[in-house]
């Protein structure tokens, strides 16, 4: 089985961080795993891509956790997909998360900051 070549332009989520995107694009309303990760996808610029063996333990995870629920329904196609919608505590994990992450980027833009820059 030949593997298949890496994308150097990939990067590699940080652990957590898929389910911080996994909460913030179900925000914008209910979705179908596939979804998820198209809404992923575009709202990256095609940077990141979710793999399904990553997406759907973070969405069972997340739904064990009640940040998320799910229901069966059918598609346009006529076949049955389970819709993911953010729950009110997923909401609350959602600011907590979007908080800690942009205390992540500002820790990081000043240890990539020259001394004495302003930012990045």
């Amino acid at each position: 089985m030949a593997k298949r070549a890496r994308d150097p332009n990939r990067l590699e989520l940080l652990q957590g961080t898929l389910d911080l995107l996994v909460l913030q694009t179900l925000r914008w309303g209910p979705q179908h795993g596939y979804g998820i990760a198209l809404a992923i996808q575009a709202g990256s610029g095609d940077v990141l891509r979710v793999d399904t063996g990553s997406l759907y333990p973070a969405l069972y995870r997340l739904e064990k956790q009640r940040l998320i629920a799910a229901t069966w329904k059918m598609s346009e196609n006529n076949q049955r997909t389970r819709v993911y919608r953010l729950t009110a505590a997923g909401r609350r994990q959602l600011v907590s998360e979007r908080s800690r992450w942009q205390m992540l980027v500002d820790a990081m833009s000043g240890v990539l900051s020259k001394p004495g820059e302003e930012g990045a």
